[in-house]
């Protein structure tokens, strides 16, 4: 059976950007928000380069500021690994104020904060946990959280809620693990059937969002697992790496450490439509800078998506190998001329098409 919709998205306002890619990054794995000055800030390999949240392009921050892997934003200064050691910049100046570093580490790789003192980091050949009291951050103290992960544990973050951390690991069917901070024992929340997954966070309702490199894509998570949700970017990723939830505008930043390219995903939780048939689970969500389509896959067979202008040139075709259940479509548009443009998706015997408006830069 064949079902057609047509649907006019109305506009919906954030407070930042977002770029498909910036120019400048050529070694990027980690990215975080700095609320304080509102903008996005990238590893770079030997620099942390900012993306400010006002739109006007992208910086380096002053030297010696330098972050190779994870990085942490507290107290208006960065927490940065940086040759296998993690140091702290004033955000301001860039000025080193501390370092600490961690004997017999072997590749630091992930980073999580309480956003006070406290600075727990992944140790991905050792397969340990390090914790780093920076009360001092001129003579922080370290101690080893967790000797023996088991399996390779890669970005990681800390759950307030729940006075745990949350970590991923490396492998096929990686599990997430969890460290009960208040006896320091590991345990398996759940076990997934990706490989390769690199970077967590948390957003402010507690769900937790995972990226993997195979397949390469987000998955969100609720807080006990019991849930989950794809997220496919239109074009896709490449080897998303350490990712970071902006609470402050409910943004998620995805660091493509394959391309080195960033892509920024925004959540608006009041979808504005309207709908001339109802006959399948879907929502349509507008965004300055991209379009959302939400929907139950109840097939496991392939989803053609193509978009067009209103002239009929094709602006994007691509198939989506999907697993049944919930998924979110990310289209960006950041780029495109101000108009109207159709989306169609199709599956099997079943067309979705969507009019959708771009209202340019």
């Amino acid at each position: 059976m064949k079902h057609i919709y047509h649907c006019l998205f109305a506009a919906a306002l954030l407070s930042i950007p977002f770029y498909g890619n910036s120019q400048n990054l050529t070694d990027i794995e980690s990215i975080e928000y700095d609320p304080q000055q509102g903008r996005f800030l990238v590893s770079n390999g030997s620099s942390v380069i900012h993306v400010n949240g006002n739109g006007d392009g992208v910086a380096t921050l002053p030297s010696p500021t330098a972050a190779a892997y994870g990085m942490e934003v507290m107290n208006n200064q960065l927490y940065a690994i940086h040759a296998n050691a993690v140091k702290v910049f004033d955000l301001n100046s860039g000025a080193l104020l501390g370092s600490a570093s961690i004997t017999g580490a072997n590749f630091l790789n992930g980073m999580a904060s309480n956003g006070s003192n406290l600075v727990w980091v992944t140790d991905f050949g050792a397969k340990k946990i390090h914790q780093i009291d920076f009360t001092d951050v001129s003579n922080p103290t370290t101690s080893v959280l967790v000797n023996n992960t088991v399996s390779t544990p890669n970005g990681i973050v800390f759950d307030a809620a729940n006075n745990r951390l949350v970590f991923v690991a490396w492998g096929s069917n990686a599990p997430i693990k969890a460290v009960d901070l208040s006896n320091n024992t590991v345990s398996t929340l759940f076990t997934t059937n990706l490989g390769n997954c690199d970077g967590i966070d948390i957003d402010g309702s507690g769900n937790f969002y995972v990226a993997s490199w195979s397949p390469n894509r987000i998955t969100k998570f609720n807080n006990d697992f019991s849930v989950n949700e794809i997220i496919t970017v239109a074009g896709g990723l490449s080897s998303a790496a350490d990712i970071c939830y902006a609470n402050e505008n409910d943004t998620l930043a995805i660091p493509n450490s394959g391309n080195n390219t960033v892509v920024y995903v925004g959540f608006n939780n009041n979808p504005i439509f309207t709908e001339e048939e109802t006959s399948f689970d879907f929502q349509l969500l507008t965004l300055p800078h991209q379009w959302e389509i939400l929907f139950e896959n109840y097939q496991s067979s392939p989803i053609s998506v193509q978009c067009f202008d209103m002239s009929g040139k094709l602006m994007i075709s691509e198939t989506l190998e999907l697993p049944v259940g919930r998924n979110r479509y990310i289209l960006p548009h950041a780029q495109w001329a101000s108009g109207h443009y159709i989306i169609e998706m199709v599956q099997a015997e079943t067309i979705q098409r969507f009019k959708v408006h771009c209202s340019g830069e």
